[in-house]
């Protein structure tokens, strides 16, 4: 599946696996795929989206300790602007963001670098 070219230049992605308090999770069905990844069915038209805590990726999972495994799923999912299969490196984690599924009421966002041959 190729990327929308505004998402291309794909450099740090954020993750979150809790429904943010102010931007919730949309009820969309995650289908898994046997190869660990998900079946994506929509892309996003917002050039910020998984830039900024305020537009992370939510993939999921709190309620089944599944958000890691769904960071990867997803992750797995993408593909580069001529269909190579992405590399991604889990940089670490920041900015404390409200989150009814956080502990405490707020969750950390995982941050990846995600690559792929030939890319800058």
């Amino acid at each position: 599946m190729m990327l929308n070219k505004a998402l291309l230049p794909l450099v740090l992605i954020m993750l979150s696996a809790c429904s943010l308090t102010k931007y919730p999770t949309k009820n969309y069905s995650q289908t898994k795929k046997g190869n660990g990844s998900f079946l994506i069915t929509a892309i996003s038209t917002d050039p910020n989206y998984g830039y900024s805590p305020e537009k992370a990726v939510e993939v999921g999972g709190v309620k089944n300790s599944q958000g890691p495994n769904n960071e990867r799923r997803y992750l797995n999912s993408l593909r580069g602007p001529n269909g190579e299969t992405l590399k991604f490196h889990r940089r670490g984690s920041c900015c404390a963001v409200k989150s009814e599924n956080g502990f405490g009421g707020y969750a950390m966002l995982d941050i990846y670098e995600v690559y792929w041959k030939g890319s800058d």
